[in-house]
């Protein structure tokens, strides 16, 4: 299905049969649709939203208490064995990747605004993203990937500005590409070295290799509980 016919459609012309793409083609399938480049989360694309219009403006089946019931009851299996969904992303000369769920869009650049008497530390600012202002970080900064890179110029140049959500807080950080979602067999991840950058050892759980460069996947909890204390 095109994105584009979702857009228009109102809830009356809706048919009955629900396009779920995103358990076939989509990041809980095998991710091969090609809009997962530009919405990066199935939630994102207007197909969900089309889908999620079906669903509240169709009539309940009759079984339908019924079959809800029988699978909250059922004991859910362990998947196992499942491949690992991050993005991948670069932040100066390293790539980096996190797990596609503690991601809610990719922006485009937008202007940093400063915050008064925070001019140090890991904060650049405020970007506005939707009409919400977000707060913007450098995760750069807090791996001490580029020490010595001012917040003028982490402001002032980057390419994409990636929002997460983690524990109900919505951040953004500026990076300067992202290659998009990738799944990999967790028997690829590899123990990073001694070697790797102080701060980036710290939250890095395993790296990746991927298309002859070295991923850091970072592990989320210990890098956004640092980032939430280094916020308060």
């Amino acid at each position: 299905m095109n994105p584009s016919d979702a857009k228009t459609a109102t809830p009356a012309e809706l048919p009955g049969e629900i396009d779920d793409c995103w358990n076939t083609i989509g990041i809980r399938g095998d991710a091969s649709c090609r809009e997962l480049e530009k919405y990066i989360q199935c939630h994102n694309c207007p197909v969900h939203a089309r889908a999620g219009l079906q669903l509240l403006n169709r009539t309940p089946p009759a079984d339908y208490r019924r079959e809800w019931t029988e699978y909250f009851a059922e004991r859910r299996k362990s998947a196992g064995g499942g491949r690992i969904s991050v993005i991948v992303f670069r932040v100066g000369r390293e790539w980096l990747a996190l797990p596609t769920l503690a991601f809610q869009e990719v922006a485009e650049h937008r202007p940093v605004h400063s915050i008064p008497h925070r001019r140090h530390g890991i904060v650049l600012g405020l970007v506005n993203v939707r009409g919400e202002l977000l707060l913007c970080v450098s995760v750069g900064g807090l791996l001490g990937l580029d020490p010595a890179a001012s917040l003028e110029k982490l402001r002032a140049f980057y390419d994409r500005l990636l929002v997460i959500t983690w524990e109900g807080r919505r951040l953004g950080f500026p990076v300067d590409e992202v290659d998009g979602l990738h799944r990999f067999p967790p028997e690829d991840l590899i123990q990073p070295p001694a070697t790797l950058a102080k701060g980036a050892v710290t939250f890095t759980r395993r790296l990746i290799s991927w298309q002859g460069k070295m991923v850091g996947l970072l592990e989320p909890e210990p890098l956004f509980s640092t980032l939430n204390r280094s916020l308060s």
